[in-house]
């Protein structure tokens, strides 16, 4: 037990002294890293104020160099300086000089026009004394003399001047009208184009001739319908397979033509079925004159015309001048017109729109009282066409003065045109204007529906209005036509006017 203790007493004096031990020699460790650190501190430090004092030593050098390179450059500037001024006070100097011998100049120079000008006074003085003495000798003036010399040498040269003006002129007119041949036959063999007269009747094929038995209906109703709706004559002879319609009115005739092949195709052949028939193919017609219009301006490229204007020029397909078809005379024109412009350096646009709307007023001239030109003039100042157009278009005919080289342009195409073999016929269009005047005629009296010039203008037959006009009255209109007729047209043999007075009354079962 005692032993025990004395260990354990033992033990912890160990354990004392060890730690005392411990703490001794951690000690004196940590006074050697103290100063150990102390030392590399105070080394940097001496380091640090060495290098210090290398760098103020280094920056006083340079400063001083520097200071030493702006002396040495203000020396040399202000020896530049000093070199410039002596450089302006020669030049100085030397301007001075300069203006002290101009002025010297200047005043030889005023002498000298002085003396000028007396030697030129003292000239015209002389001179003056001459003519006068001249004037004297001579008998006569300067003026007469100078009348006189001019007189001698006209009379010298006027012969010969003469001789050579007209020689030039004579030329000149042979070469011009060899280049106008030139260009008029060049244009003509370039616009090859076929011709073919306007007939005044138009043929229907029928597959059998048992269908012109209901052509014609019981007693004639049916012909007689589609005549009166359609305004022509139908002609049903003893031609197989086919059936002729008559009428100088091509736009009736097509109205017609189609209207009786859709009721062949229909089969039922009736007066309502005709007037149906005659309504539908009026708005088929309608359509082409349309297309017709586009057709011709996209040929011709004329792109942005109105579409007014459209509508007219497309009529002109079924109206002929002479039996030639307008409206290919007027696409044939524009054709012409715009490769003369373009020989001749004109306006191509200009000269091919007068060309194309040089007949536009030929689509209303029957509706519309004036020659063609001036409805055309009217109806493009009404729809702000250009003027220029208007001025090339209203010389064709040599109503209007030419004004621009695209009317004389114009004019030449349209002679061109017409001239062309076979291109037109006068007895046809007499004959058509005939039968438009008789037409025109039974149109003017009060009361009438509409009027058909028929049987190649041997007869007209005249609907009236029944409300309108009487029996009694119908026959007296039907005299009072005959007279007019007889006192306004010429024709040969005789014309039946016949006035029609139909009532209708219709009434609906339901």
């Amino acid at each position: 037990m005692n032993i025990q203790i004395a260990t354990l007493v033992g033990g912890a004096i160990l354990f004392l002294v060890g730690i005392g031990a411990g703490y001794v020699i951690r000690q004196a460790i940590a006074r050697q890293r103290k100063n150990s650190i102390e030392a590399r501190l105070k080394k940097l430090i001496d380091d640090s104020k060495q290098e210090a004092k290398e760098i103020l030593i280094d920056a006083k050098d340079k400063a001083v160099k520097i200071i030493d390179e702006a002396k040495q450059e203000e020396k040399e500037r202000e020896a530049q300086l000093r070199k410039q001024e002596d450089r302006l006070q020669s030049r100085e100097e030397l301007l001075d000089k300069k203006f002290v011998s101009v002025d010297e100049k200047e005043k030889a120079v005023e002498e000298k026009i002085e003396k000028v000008r007396a030697i030129k006074a003292e000239l015209e003085g002389m001179k003056e004394k001459v003519g006068v003495e001249l004037e004297r000798v001579a008998g006569m003036t300067r003026d007469d003399a100078k009348g006189e010399l001019i007189k001698k040498i006209e009379q010298e040269g006027s012969d010969d001047l003469l001789a050579r003006v007209r020689k030039q002129e004579q030329f000149g007119l042979e070469e011009l009208e060899r280049k106008a041949k030139n260009i008029i036959t060049t244009i003509i063999q370039r616009l090859a184009t076929s011709t073919a007269s306007e007939v005044t009747t138009t043929t229907v094929n029928i597959p059998s001739d048992e269908l012109k038995g209901k052509i014609i209906g019981r007693e004639g109703r049916n012909i007689r319908a589609l005549e009166r709706a359609a305004g022509v004559e139908i002609i049903v002879d003893d031609t197989p397979g086919s059936i002729v319609i008559s009428g100088f009115d091509p736009v009736r005739r097509h109205i017609a033509k189609n209207a009786l092949e859709a009721l062949i195709l229909d089969g039922r052949i009736q007066p309502a079925r005709i007037e149906e028939a005659v309504d539908k193919s009026r708005a088929d017609i309608e359509k082409q004159i349309k297309q017709a219009a586009e057709t011709a301006s996209y040929e011709i490229g004329v792109f942005d015309l109105d579409p007014r204007l459209l509508s007219l020029l497309g009529r002109l397909k079924f109206r002929t001048s002479y039996g030639q078809n307008v409206l290919l005379h007027s696409i044939e024109m524009a054709h012409i017109a715009g490769m003369l412009a373009e020989e001749l350096g004109a306006d191509v646009n200009v000269a091919k729109r007068g060309a194309l709307l040089h007949d536009i007023g030929k689509a209303v001239d029957h509706e519309v009282q004036g020659t063609h030109v001036e409805i055309g003039r009217r109806i493009l100042e009404k729809f702000n066409a250009d003027k220029r157009i208007i001025q090339a278009m209203q010389s064709h005919h040599e109503e209007y003065p030419y004004e621009t080289v695209e009317s004389v342009i114009v004019q030449v195409a349209d002679a061109i045109s017409a001239s062309r073999p076979g291109a037109r016929r006068d007895t046809v269009e007499n004959y058509l204007k005939r039968l438009a005047d008789l037409e025109a005629i039974a149109n003017s009296f009060p009361g009438v529906e509409k009027s058909y010039a028929i049987q190649a203008g041997r007869e007209i037959r005249i609907f009236v209005t029944p409300e309108k006009v009487s029996d009694m009255e119908a026959r007296t209109m039907a005299r009072d036509i005959a007279n007019r007729v007889e006192n306004e047209l010429k024709y040969p043999g005789e014309i039946k006017v016949n006035v029609i007075r139909e009532t209708r009354t219709i009434e609906f079962a339901r």
